[in-house]
């Protein structure tokens, strides 16, 4: 079992590991298996990137973002400028429906509204935005109304979790009522939890996931 020290180490590691995040602005303490992050980091993207980074460290049992993104003077942009930019690149994405997305900045803050079928292309909107000039966060407010009837949801999840190889599928349950799922089980790192929840999110009908997934002590 590894100690918080060793946690500490590890994502500490892995930081420094991601060529996308400056880890030498990044601190990282770590109490009973949280870990938490802080410090300043130059853009949005790279907050991101730091938050996958120390998901992807096994015994992180919860993470706690409390970095700061604090632009350098030639990433501001006005939210007129963001806006635009941020409607462009989801135009431009071939996986996002035309007019499925609504965008609002506030502060350089992007919020992301609208109805879409699917979850990737939920996922795919704020992909989209998320590494723009100016931009300090995102909201993604994006919600799913599938067209397809919801027909062995439950099943299709499963197979889709048995399919992959770096998890252990039986630990994890599936309930399906409505169209809503809710997963319950235990997993190794943040990361693979977010794995099985995508495998969810795939599968036709899902209207939302009820993540009750933790992380193996």
């Amino acid at each position: 079992m590894k100690t918080d020290r060793d946690l500490q180490e590890e994502v500490l590691l892995e930081l420094d590991w991601e060529p996308s995040v400056d880890a030498s602005r990044i601190g990282v303490e770590v109490g009973d298996g949280v870990v938490t992050l802080s410090g300043k980091v130059a853009s949005y993207a790279q907050k991101w990137a730091a938050e996958r980074a120390a998901k992807r460290v096994p015994g992180v049992r919860s993470l706690a973002i409390e970095l700061e993104v604090a632009l350098p003077g030639d990433f501001k942009r006005t939210d007129t400028d963001i806006a635009r930019a941020a409607i462009s690149a989801i135009e431009w994405n071939a996986s996002i429906p035309k007019d499925a997305i609504k965008v609002m900045v506030e502060n350089g803050w992007i919020t992301l509204s609208g109805k879409v079928e699917w979850a990737f292309i939920r996922a795919a909107a704020e992909a989209s935005v998320r590494g723009l000039l100016g931009v300090v966060g995102v909201v993604n407010r994006i919600t799913i109304t599938p067209h397809v009837q919801p027909r062995d949801i439950k099943t299709k999840i499963e197979a889709a979790l048995y399919r992959r190889a770096h998890f252990d599928a039986s630990a994890i349950k599936v309930d399906v009522s409505k169209g809503i799922v809710t997963l319950n089980g235990e997993v190794d790192s943040l990361a693979e939890r977010d794995a099985i929840e995508l495998a969810a999110w795939s599968a036709p009908g899902v209207q939302s996931v009820v993540d009750h997934l933790t992380v193996h002590a």
